[in-house]
């Protein structure tokens, strides 16, 4: 399938205009039809482009057919400025598959591999994907953290300037994901006082001016989610994430895509174990599926509105 018979778009266009608007495209990942109905009416109130992201693990737990059909289902326009983007591909051949269905951006992940085969792998992703139109994203410096079973690592290092000068030279990508202090899932920092690095952020732009650059693992796990889910029985203990002020602040620079998986997850879970315990009689999952829908829904609300300042750019 091409993706323009969807209704999507890629991401150059968007970009583009998100760096000369000083603003970031929100990228909300989504693996049911739940979140992807929350995405999708916040982006629409808002007016917001919006990039939908599915991981390798999320396209394999809905299935081929049971995602395209998600899509179609969704009635996309392509003045609506939606992408459909693969999360965190780890594989060439991963990243021809998600093309193969009809995403139109892909981000292929080979940062924890040596410098010169990072090349060489993002590289052959570009060249492949260029072919059909298809954006692409890579990943240059390593983020700490779980997101899922696919994407983990222990240790972090921040994206050096002049490497990602050659990485971007060498291989041709569309966007580059950057390390500068965000991390995977919901414990990102031990204090509310620790920093993204925006010295290191200023020498990759003045090395790569006008390029588009992307923030991953920057979800701010919201405190009255973890009081929810606490307080209803859930044990997410010391969980911290990124200040929304200097996320504020990143979307006015060249990052212009932030990635937010894991407050959705939070709400989502909120929300099914507030229902489910106010109103322990309940077996129907309607019930306590639109109550998430709900919460998610004013999650990506808040985040166009306060972190990506994306309202009113579609």
């Amino acid at each position: 399938m091409k993706y323009s018979d969807f209704g999507l778009v890629n991401t150059r266009e968007m970009f583009v205009d998100a760096i000369a608007r000083k603003y970031a495209v929100p990228a909300f990942n989504f693996y049911n039809m739940e979140t992807l109905t929350a995405i999708l009416a916040a982006a629409r109130k808002m007016h917001s482009p919006v990039i939908l992201a599915a991981s390798e693990s999320a396209i394999k737990y809905m299935g081929d057919d049971m995602l395209l059909g998600l899509i179609t289902g969704a009635c996309i326009t392509p003045t609506e400025r939606i992408a459909l983007h693969l999360d965190h591909g780890h594989s060439l051949d991963a990243c021809i598959h998600a093309i193969e269905l009809g995403f139109s951006s892909v981000m292929i992940d080979a940062s924890n591999l040596p410098f010169d085969e990072n090349i060489k792998l993002s590289r052959a992703v570009a060249k492949y994907a260029h072919r059909h139109n298809v954006s692409v994203e890579a990943e240059l410096g390593v983020l700490s953290g779980i997101e899922d079973e696919n994407t983990s690592a222990t240790d972090s290092s921040y994206t050096d300037p002049d490497a990602a000068l050659e990485f971007v030279r060498a291989t041709g990508v569309d966007s580059l994901a950057v390390a500068i202090g965000t991390s995977h899932g919901v414990y990102k920092c031990k204090s509310a006082d620790e920093k993204l690095r925006f010295d290191i952020l200023r020498k990759i732009e003045k090395k790569l001016p006008d390029f588009p650059l992307v923030l991953h693992g920057a979800s701010s796990v919201h405190p009255k989610f973890l009081e929810i889910i606490n307080s209803y029985g859930g044990k997410i203990k010391h969980a911290c994430g990124i200040d929304e002020k200097q996320l504020s602040r990143a979307a006015k620079t060249n990052i212009c895509k932030i990635n937010v998986d894991s407050d959705l997850r939070l709400g989502f879970t909120a929300a099914v174990r507030k229902t489910i315990k106010e109103s322990p009689d309940t077996f129907n999952p309607r019930d306590y599926l639109a109550n998430a829908i709900k919460y998610m829904t004013e999650t990506c609300t808040y985040e166009i509105t306060h972190k990506m300042h994306s309202k009113n750019k579609a």
